[in-house]
This record gives structure tokens, sequence and C-alpha cells, in this order.
């Protein structure tokens, strides 16, 4: 929530505004367990305190931005979700980590902005040098185990998720139901547990018959 804010103090004062809305709205109805947004335009205009016109072009201004991805559309009276681009808020916020301090700027630099071959920017967590070898690998050799199959799943399904934190981890044991994964540190196994676990155990569990819980030691 702190890049979050970071990122919009220090933009264009229409962005400002823009980010304001979304820092709400985040922190008032944000479900971190499925890391997901799904409020319809109604309640967005409540607590925003604008009409549903206003919310739906900032909901498109922040989906064009990519700093929200759209995760399923709301069709058939269903509420339309949405997913934080950490990368593009990382990536947003990372010159003005110092204002907030050292400590901030510590605990961020696990990330670093990285230019892709599209030109265009990304951040991913710097798990070093081996942490582009398990994705190379599974694109590879999909059929080399399950693990690198899951693997191969979560690339296809949000390269950039993929890049940023599951790509550094490794295949521990798989017993009675409980799949062990090794992550480069701490905080990234508990990142990966708290916000990412639901795509993981969805394509594991396809990869791994039984497949119950999921430990991930850093």
């Amino acid at each position: 929530m702190t890049a979050l804010a970071l990122a919009g103090l220090n933009g264009s004062p229409g962005f400002q505004t823009s980010m304001l809305r979304l820092v709400a709205i985040v922190t008032a109805r944000y479900n971190w367990r499925n890391d997901e947004l799904t409020v319809g335009q109604r309640e967005m205009a409540r607590l925003w305190s604008v009409d549903e016109r206003t919310v739906k072009r900032e909901i498109k201004r922040l989906t064009k931005s990519e700093i929200l991805l759209q995760l399923r559309p709301g069709v058939r009276g269903r509420v339309a979700a949405y997913r934080l681009n950490y990368s593009e808020v990382y990536r947003l916020s990372a010159p003005h980590w110092d204002n907030v301090g050292p400590d901030f700027t510590a605990r961020m630099e696990v990330q670093q902005p990285e230019p892709e071959a599209t030109g265009e920017k990304v951040v991913r967590v710097d798990f070093g040098a081996r942490a582009a070898e398990p994705a190379a690998a599974a694109a590879a050799t999909p059929d080399s185990g399950p693990w690198a199959r899951t693997l191969s799943r979560l690339s296809q399904s949000d390269p950039g998720l993929h890049r940023s934190w599951f790509s550094g981890l490794d295949f521990d044991s798989f017993e009675q139901g409980l799949l062990l994964l090794r992550a480069p540190s701490a905080f990234a196994a508990q990142y990966v547990l708290t916000h990412h676990l639901r795509p993981l155990q969805g394509m594991a569990a396809q990869e791994f018959p039984g497949l119950r819980r999921i430990e991930i030691t850093g």
C-alpha cells in the first residue's frame, strides 16, 4: 500500500486523483487472500462520491495503464474482478522509495526493475542468477516432471506473475498430499503464500494428484 501511495503522490494531478481512489477501494474492499478486487460500479461510485460514468472512466484508465489487471469482465449480472499489478506499482514507485526512508528501500530492493526485450519495463524479484533457469527449463522441457509442468502452466497463465514470484521456487517433495517447495528467501516464501497461493495451488493440483496443501520454506 505504501508503494501504491508513493506512485500516486509523485504523478500528475489527474493521476494522483486516480491513485487516491484506487488506494481507497483497495483499503476498503481488496480481497488479499484471493488477490482480487470484486466490487460493483455502484458501490465504487458511492465510496468515491462520484457517478457511475466516472467509475467506468476511472477503471478504464487504471486498466489501460496496467496498474489494475482485469481477471474477468462483469457480464450477466456478475461483478468484474481485478488484480493489482504489483510489478507496475513497484516500477512506478521505485524512484521514490527513499522518500519513505532507508528501511523501506531495503525491504523493497528485493524487486529489481529490468527492461524486457519488448522495450517495456517490468519488476522482477531478484532470486539471483538462477532465477530464470526454472522458467527456461519448464518452457524447454514441459514433460520433465510435474513441477516443471506446473511452472510451465503458471508461465502460460500469467507470465509476469510467474517471472516475478514462481520462477524462483524449487521443488522439495510431495508426500501424502503435501507439496513442499523452497523459496530463495523467507520473504518470498511468505509473500507467495499470502498473495499468490490460489493460482499456484490451482496449477499444481493439475500435476500433483491428491494435492491438499502447499508449504514453502525460505
